[in-house]
């Protein structure tokens, strides 16, 4: 790899870094192909990339932002899970590392906070972008709903009344 090649890979990988909600940081020894195929299919799926890098370039890239703690998580046969959401990565990589022994979560790295292995595994217990958009969906509908019901109660209780001396005249 030429200087031109390493320039262009470490302006990549900081585009990376800074267009990701999180950047998860994982060790990858050992993965066959078809493994890493899957993964990849489900990454995307969830709108998540997974990218193999070398280290120096990543340390690289980081520039020092996220320091010594940051650095050293680059080290061994590494590749990164990234997504604009910082859930989205995290959670299918940490479902993925439950099922495969091979492949190890190492930390991540959320704008300049590096997170350990379990910081990563909290950050996938959270609900995800589309999760919480749709929670405050529901919580903005149900008032509306609750008050579309209250108001045609009384109509309808009325309807029955009248129904109920209609059938009692009839007969």
């Amino acid at each position: 790899m030429d200087r031109a090649q390493k320039a262009a890979s470490i302006e990549d990988i900081k585009g990376v870094f800074a267009s990701s909600g999180a950047v998860v940081v994982t060790h990858n020894l050992g993965l066959t192909v078809a493994e890493m195929t899957d993964l990849r299919l489900k990454l995307r799926a969830e709108g998540a990339a997974l990218k193999v890098v070398k280290n120096t370039l990543a340390q690289k890239a980081l520039d020092g932002s996220a320091g010594e703690a940051g650095e050293r998580l680059f080290s061994g046969p590494v590749a990164i899970a990234y997504a604009p959401d910082p859930v989205s990565a995290a959670k299918v990589v940490t479902d993925f590392a439950k099922g495969n022994e091979k492949f190890v979560v190492v930390g991540g790295i959320m704008d300049t906070t590096v997170l350990d292995a379990k910081g990563v595994s909290a950050l996938a217990t959270l609900p995800s972008l589309d999760q919480l958009r749709g929670k405050i969906i529901g919580l903005i509908q149900a008032p509306a709903t609750k008050v579309a019901g209250v108001l045609q109660a009384p109509a309808g209780q009325l309807a029955r009344v009248f129904s109920a001396y209609g059938a009692k005249d009839a007969a």
